[in-house]
């Protein structure tokens, strides 16, 4: 061929390229389809497009507005485009649910508009969609090719939207898979399939950024959520759009561990503290005996000159010179002694008049107890009416109705197996647990729906589930709320059994669902081929987190219990509605106790489960109260007697006083009952159970003092009984007065407390302490003397009539005075055991003040319960399986106004809301949730309502002609959209048109055209002022973590309110943090404060009374305080040891020690105070031998044996908080009292009042009487 041929050749092959190219680019502009066609086959309801090849069509003017809308781009020239007003429609209708969602973030909504108008309309359509089959005039089936930069710039604005009703993130609704499982290909994927029930065809997107078979993928422009749009739009906010965020908050680092050389810094100071003053201490005690040897004079030694300057008791009066305090003190005493004195001497000369005197007076005191209410319920019990949480429960009360009650179960099985599901399509393997396999879910279905039909009966009618349960939907939807995974199948067995698939292969069944269900709860309509709805038949979310247990971070098919829950009504007023409440519930609770299921193992609980199991609790220790008192009763009355033979064992008993003294003892407790019920102050089971004991021991104790002082004395010459009765009298009931006084002045002072278990007590306790005193010293001293008539008399006790012959009989002293006065005191005073009792002493005071820190604060509901009690085991199971906490609401109170921009920024969490609104702050800390407790973004009604009535979404319709509201479920051409199209429109609404149509939307219920609608999640959440003038108080709810011990709900309290803090400061609104449990856990907030204040309020009480009743006496005082505070301090060290928390109930045995420890202390110290032995150490003994053995006999005794038998109590609250408590209140006070305290006075005790020797050696002048005791 020669070179001419060649060139033709050559220009023949350019101009077929050329042709060709101008071939592609004619083609480049024709369409794919055009217009709407045949029905759809495989998702009815939808149309094919229509195959169309040919140049893009001019829109329909009636098209403009709608294009506008939907593909703002195109909306310029004639609009010529490869679709008609028809496809827009159908793809407005079908964006509705995406558009509900996604809108929120501006970029995320654009990108995908832009997705779904160049798939829909483009005129470039055939650059990167192809046709793949066709039928007839329809397109059933395209590809269509995305530009993989595209794709993922859509997900990445879109991955971090919320979805503000349900907790959850957008696209676990929209995505078809757990969110976490969610990336642009599958969700891209999910949108264009038809099993999602809105694509009437298949779309096959091919994700590429270089072009492939000559398509050119669709790589149009995005936006990132940080980025505003062209039309004005903000970027997305930090909720929606985790870049706009900055830096994730970081807590703060935990506070590390007080030491010291890597040991706890408490224990380490206390060790050296001891260690030094034991070097102190024997430098001192090496010291002294240094000098005695030297000055040849030791305080151990006889002084054998009484005329020595050393000795206090000089017999020549003119040596003494007493000051003016100590003259002042003797003559106080000398009131004192004289008062008492008469007044005995009149007791026992007029005991009818005595005796029938107080028998009125206790019998009107006590008529009060049929005025007395007894306080059952925890709010009243625990928390103070003043309180923050007690007035923020109220405020959320009154304005959104009392927090629900629930009857729960905790479903587990012993059946331990695991169960692979294959997913058919494709995916990983899925283990299900046994309790969620088929056959026990279909159990499990029996048993909620037995319990839902459950009917029981009040005032004559029948009462059901129905009838008391939350039906947030009523009256459009009457179904009772019931958070179970069996709402995942609409509580049936036939939608449980429902199976996709033929006879060779299973497409989807209830794994499938269940897979899909626990990652899009809200979901109407599942991606499987079942197509089965989600949402809960009453018209809300079944959250997984609520409904599974057992399961690790969000693997709920490893879950290993269920949860079903049913919410009740509570009301606050309404006692018709309440006591229905409680019938149904205790119906729940007689068919529970009886279910048997062998493979099911059932825990249970309803709201009046703990109040009726301390109920029962309370009853069944009735035997156990009465145990322990009659023991101490018996003991009482057979030790009181002081026998000196056999033969006059009846004649010297006092079974008859003792049973009297006894009693005396209830008669106080029952007048103080009484007066305080005149009063209208209502009881508590604390009051009940606690101060008996708290009496019986300070009133034992002085009966023991009185009787065993009028055992030991002899009758002067010329002396009468009343006389004799009278000078005893005399001489100990000033140290009665002391320790009885002061104690009532500790308790009065501890009812300032504003915990209300703790005042009542004090209140009770004192009044009660004080009338046991003048019963005592009124009432006994006469019945004492009419004894020792009877004694004198030679009459049997009890058998008064009956009479021994005469016969002289030797008075001999008692076996424990003998025992304290030979062996007990001289042994504990010796020189070389005084510093060893010190040294131990001070040891066990510096271990208890290391561990008071250590001391856990709280109480474990747990205790609270029997032992045999069925709540026990769901107490167990909740701690074991759940895996949330409790709801927590942020109130915002009334004043803020939602109609103004300004308003609605400091609250909402979408696109142009302040940084630090009340939402955006809550998401945050649920970022560093294992820090604030908070477990998931807030539900908020205000940016969904924002989402409801923007005018792309059909939610927010009313009818033009009545201006009523207009579901988005109803076809009618008379229902328009709430705000018009225009860039203002597109606006939050603010002013009239807020307040306009916010009651529409919290009477909207959720659809599958609406999904946004209010009524379900916000109808009580939303409080409007009359006439619908403005939003008044609201709410806005999300979840604490898990919270399982006492510190967990103490830990999410306190951070609840710092974070409500934070938010009232940024907002200059007040909001205020409420859950249901926070009543009973904000005392533990300031218990240890409230601790120290009630025990130093007691003490100090202590001190002055005792100050001023000793004469004047400081030292003296301080002596006692310094004990108390030892025994309170080493009570702590009991408390950690013994695993004793810290809580209400503690706190009033604490205080109550305190009242008893006086009684221990008080009258040794006082026997001290007025004995004129020589030195410290005789004194000391003096005062332990004669007022040691009534102590000993009249507390430690008479306690002991009762509180032995608490420890046989089924109430683990008992073992725990009064046996353990009480037998260490006892032991520590003894030995404090009768070791420490004497010891301590020997060597640093009060010198002695010249002025009381003076006196004391005047008065018994003449006599051979010796003060106290007769050695």
């Amino acid at each position: 061929m020669g070179p001419a041929a060649g060139s033709l050749g050559f220009a023949l092959l350019c101009f077929l390229a050329l042709l060709s190219g101008c071939h592609r680019r004619v083609e480049a502009q024709h369409c794919v389809w055009y217009g709407e066609c045949g029905e759809s086959t495989v998702v009815p309801g939808k149309k094919y497009n229509c195959n169309y090849t040919g140049p893009p069509v001019p829109l329909q003017p009636e098209g403009y507005e709608l294009l506008a809308e939907l593909c703002p781009g195109y909306d310029y020239g004639n609009r010529s485009l490869c679709c008609n007003v028809a496809q827009l429609e159908t793809l407005k209708a079908s964006l509705q649910l995406p558009l509900q969602f996604l809108s929120r973030c501006p970029s995320c909504f654009y990108n995908l508009m832009n997705l779904f108008c160049e798939l829909t309309c483009s005129p470039h359509q055939s650059q990167f969609m192809n046709a793949t089959k066709i039928r007839g005039d329809d397109v059933v089936e395209v590809d269509y090719y995305i530009g993989t930069t595209f794709a993922n710039a859509m997900y990445n604005a879109c991955q971090d939207v919320q979805a503000p009703s349900s907790n959850v993130k957008a696209l676990s609704l929209l995505c078809g898979k757990d969110v976490q499982d969610c990336n642009a290909t599958n969700w891209i994927q999910y949108m264009f399939s038809i099993d999602n029930g809105q694509a009437p065809f298949p779309i096959n997107p091919n994700f590429t950024d270089v072009e492939v078979a000559g398509f050119t993928p669709m790589n149009n422009k995005t936006y990132a959520c940080t980025e505003g749009l062209e039309d004005g739009s903000g970027p997305c906010s930090c909720q929606d759009c985790t870049a706009a965020c900055g830096p994730k908050p970081v807590p703060p680092p935990l506070p590390p561990p007080w030491t010291i050389l890597g040991m706890d810094a408490m224990s380490v100071i206390m060790w050296i503290s001891y260690m030094a003053f034991l070097l102190v201490f024997v430098g001192v005690l090496v010291g002294a005996w240094c000098f005695r040897r030297r000055t040849i004079t030791s305080e151990y030694a006889p002084i054998l000159d009484s005329n020595n300057p050393l000795s206090l008791n000089s017999d020549d009066p003119n040596r003494a010179n007493p000051s003016c305090g100590e003259r002042l003190g003797e003559r106080f005493e000398d009131l004192l002694r004289s008062s008492f004195s008469s007044w005995g001497s009149f007791c026992v000369r007029h005991p009818s008049v005595v005796l029938l005197g107080s028998f009125v007076l206790v019998t009107a005191c006590s008529g009060g107890l049929v005025y007395m209410r007894i306080i059952t319920d925890p709010v009243e019990l625990w928390s103070s009416p003043a309180s923050q949480a007690r007035q923020e429960k109220d405020y959320f009360d009154e304005h959104f109705g009392p927090f629900f009650r629930t009857a729960q179960l905790i479903i587990t099985t012993p059946i331990n197996d695991t169960f692979v599901y294959s997913p058919y399509f494709g995916g990983s393997d899925v283990p299900f647990k046994a309790i969620l396999f088929k056959d026990i879910l279909h159990q499990v279905l029996d048993l909620q729906l037995e319990i839902e039909n459950l009917v029981a009966e009040y005032g004559g009618q029948n009462v059901t589930l129905k009838d008391i349960c939350l039906a947030p939907l009523a009256p459009y939807n009457n179904n009772c709320t019931v958070l179970s995974v069996l709402n995942y199948f609409q509580n049936s067995h036939a939608v449980l059994d429902h199976v996709a698939g033929d006879e060779f292969f299973v497409y989807a069944d209830y794994h499938s669902h269940f897979l899909y269900c626990v990652s899009a709860p809200a979901s109407l309509n599942d991606t499987t081929l079942l197509h089965d709805p989600c949402l809960g038949t009453f018209g809300g979310p079944v959250f997984p987190w609520l409904a599974l247990g057992g399961y690790d971070e969000a693997n709920y098919n490893n879950a290993t219990a269920l949860v079903i829950t049913f919410p009740l009504n509570n009301y606050l007023n309404d006692s018709v509605k309440m006591g229905q409440a409680l019938a149904w519930e205790q119906e729940f609770i007689r068919f529970m106790k009886n279910f048997n299921n062998p493979n099911l193992t059932v825990a249970f609980s309803a709201e009046r489960s703990i109040e009726d199991e301390i109920d029962r609790e309370s009853n069944s220790d009735i035997s156990t109260i009465i145990i322990s008192y009659a023991i101490m009763f018996i003991y009482i009355s057979l030790a009181l007697g002081h026998i000196n033979s056999f033969r006059r064992l009846l004649v010297d008993s006092k079974i008859s006083l003792g049973i009297a003294g006894i009693l005396i003892v209830l008669s106080s407790v029952s007048s103080s009952l009484g007066i305080f019920s005149y009063a209208g102050i209502p009881l508590t089971l604390i009051v009940i159970e606690v101060i008996p004991f708290l009496v019986l021991a300070v009133g034992v104790d002085n009966i023991f003092i009185i009787v065993q002082t009028y055992q030991r004395d002899e009758r002067r010459p010329q002396e009468e009984l009343h006389q004799q009765i009278g000078r005893i009298l005399g001489d100990i009931a000033p140290s009665m007065f002391l320790s009885s006084f002061s104690e009532t002045v500790a308790f009065f002072l501890g009812a300032l407390s504003n915990m209300p278990a703790v005042r009542t007590f004090s209140l009770f306790a004192g009044l009660a302490v004080f009338i046991d005193f003048l019963l005592q010293i009124s009432c006994f001293v006469s019945l004492l003397g009419l004894d020792a008539k009877r004694q004198e008399g030679n009459r049997l006790d009890i058998c008064c009539c009956v009479k021994l012959p005469e016969r002289q009989e030797v008075k001999t002293e008692g076996f424990l005075f003998r025992f304290f006065k030979k062996v007990y005191a001289p042994f504990i005073l010796k020189e070389w055991v005084r510093p060893i009792i010190v040294a131990v002493f001070v040891g066990i005071l510096s271990f208890s003040i290391a561990v008071v820190n250590k001391v856990e604060i709280g109480l474990d509901q747990k205790l609270s319960m029997p032992d045999d009690s069925y709540v026990l085991d769901y107490f167990k199971n909740l701690s074991e399986y759940l895996h949330t906490g409790a709801p927590v609401y942020f109130v915002v109170e009334d004043g803020l106004n939602y109609s103004s921009l300004e308003g609605q920024n400091t609250v909402c969490g979408g696109v142009g809301c302040n940084n630090n609104s009340l939402v955006q702050q809550i998401y945050s800390a649920s970022l560093i949730s294992n820090y604030s407790t908070i477990a998931y973004t807030p539900s908020s009604w205000l940016d969904d309502y924002f989402d409801w009535v923007k005018p792309q979404s059909t939610c927010c319709r009313f009818y033009n002609n009545s201006g009523a509201f207009c579901n988005a479920s109803v076809v009618d051409p008379s229902c328009v959209s709430c705000r018009p199209m225009t860039q203002s429109g597109k606006q939050r609404p603010e002013g009239e048109d807020f307040m306009r149509f916010l009651p529409m939307f919290l009477s909207d219920n959720p659809n599958p055209k609406c999904g946004k609608g209010g009524h379900a999640a916000y109808a009580t959440a939303v409080q409007r002022y009359p006439n619908n003038t403005g939003v008044g108080a609201t709410y806005f709810m999300t979840y604490h973590t898990i919270l399982k011990e006492s510190p967990d709900f103490i830990n999410a309290l306190k951070m609840a309110r710092i974070l409500a803090n934070n938010i009232s400061q940024s907002m200059g609104q007040k909001v205020f943090a409420y859950s249901v449990f926070y009543v009973f856990y904000e005392q533990y907030l300031t218990i240890a404060y409230d601790t120290a204040l009630n025990l130093c309020v007691s003490l100090g009480a202590i001190f002055v009374v005792t100050t001023v009743l000793l004469g004047l006496e400081l030292w003296s005082a301080l002596m006692v305080c310094i004990t108390i505070a030892m025994i309170l301090v080493n009570m702590f060290g009991v408390m950690w040891l013994w695993d004793i928390s810290l809580n209400a109930v503690s706190l009033v045995n604490l205080v109550m020690s305190c009242g008893i420890s006086v009684e221990f202390c008080s009258h040794i110290v006082r026997a001290f105070s007025i004995s004129v032995r020589k030195n410290r150490v005789e004194r000391a003994e003096e005062a332990l031998a004669h007022m040691g053995s009534s102590v000993f006999s009249g507390i430690t005794l008479t306690k002991f044996g009762g509180i032995l038998i608490l420890a046989l109590s089924k109430s683990q609250i008992f073992q725990v908080f009064y046996f353990r408590m009480y037998l260490a209140i006892v032991l520590l006070g003894a030995t404090h009292g009768l070791i420490f305290l004497p010891v301590l006075l020997s060597y640093i005790g009060p010198p002695v009042n010249k002025a009381k020797v003076l006196a004391a050696n005047q008065r018994h002048a003449g006599t051979e009487r010796e003060p106290l005791i007769k050695y």
